[in-house]
């Protein structure tokens, strides 16, 4: 898959294309649906197949207070974009100037000329040019009169449940991660760095990887069974979301203790992802740190009973 920060990035000869425009915030099934017609649409008509989307998110632009924390971040929505097969992202930059684009000059500037769109493909609470004023009725009319077509796709629902990156956001402030991951198609994970902590874990408890600061979206706060890949290693875990209250802890961390545990060379530079599967239980503070030791081995054997129930689908360990 090739990606392009720029519109004049794109080759002289990449020909026509086939795409959807939007912010694609945790490439979610309902993306994942629309960008398969894409690729398909595109193997049809002999032309590229394409996703289009901003950096940064146009609320962190335009309400920078009331942006939301993202699903993906861009690293990380681009590999999932990878996934689904297209041909190229285009990641257009994202300020004022551009918020200001009317939509007849997007359509025009962007789509028709820019990308030399034969089919754009967008669901229906797709909303583009300044002030948001563009819709897919208007789509449409640009695209007869500029020469392409509009394709639109109804909100899709899975066991009840509309698949939206709001609705997700909202299932992960609320600890669902299984209802979560059945809208997102695979398990909420996020990617960060190691960072030292303060050795609690290793002297009281077990042995355990605390993450860098994570500036996205967290699940809410609480224990969860996970799966966490370190440089490439896949593990079972079980990881806490919180304030560690039994050690008098005033800053949220996010620790991680590794089943099956064996020593890891680490860095500030090694990869951490950590995989949510399951909400075990909110964060307490304990009267001690032995009780807190012996709940983490309850945390652990409720998480091992999954694994060996999941691990079919799962996979092993490592």
């Amino acid at each position: 898959m090739r990606v392009f920060c720029h519109l004049n990035e794109l080759p002289a000869d990449w020909g026509p294309t086939v795409v959807s425009i939007g912010n694609f915030d945790g490439v979610h099934r309902a993306h994942q649906h629309v960008l398969s017609e894409v690729g398909r649409r595109a193997r049809e008509l002999k032309a590229k197949s394409m996703a289009v989307t901003f950096d940064p998110h146009p609320l962190r632009v335009l309400r920078p207070h009331g942006a939301p924390l993202l699903i993906t971040p861009l690293r990380q929505k681009i590999a999932a974009l990878n996934e689904t097969g297209i041909d190229a992202v285009l990641v257009l930059p994202f300020d004022r100037q551009f918020s200001s684009t009317s939509p007849r000059d997007f359509a025009e500037t962007i789509v028709a000329r820019g990308l030399r769109a034969r089919e754009v493909h967008e669901g229906l609470s797709f909303h583009f040019g300044h002030r948001a004023e563009g819709d897919c009725e208007k789509l449409k009319e640009f695209g007869r009169e500029f020469g392409f077509q509009v394709v639109v796709y109804p909100e899709m629902r899975l066991r009840g449940e509309i698949v939206s990156s709001s609705r997700i956001r909202q299932l992960l402030l609320e600890g669902k991660v299984g209802i979560a991951r059945h809208l997102l198609g695979h398990p909420y994970s996020i990617t960060g760095t190691p960072a030292k902590g303060r050795g609690d874990g290793s002297r009281y408890t077990v042995p355990t990887i605390n993450l860098a600061p994570y500036p996205e979206l967290l699940p809410k706060t609480g224990v969860y069974v996970t799966c966490t890949r370190i440089a490439g290693e896949r593990f079972e875990s079980v990881t806490n979301l919180g304030t560690r209250p039994t050690f008098e802890g005033d800053s949220f961390v996010v620790e991680t203790h590794l089943l099956n545990f064996h020593p890891i060379s680490l860095s500030e530079d090694t990869e951490v992802e950590i995989s949510f599967l399951k909400w075990l239980r909110p964060e307490v503070k304990w009267p001690s740190p032995e009780a807190l030791k012996v709940q983490i081995g309850k945390d652990v054997g409720r998480a091992r009973r999954f694994f060996r129930a999941a691990r079919p689908r799962l996979g092993k360990s490592r």
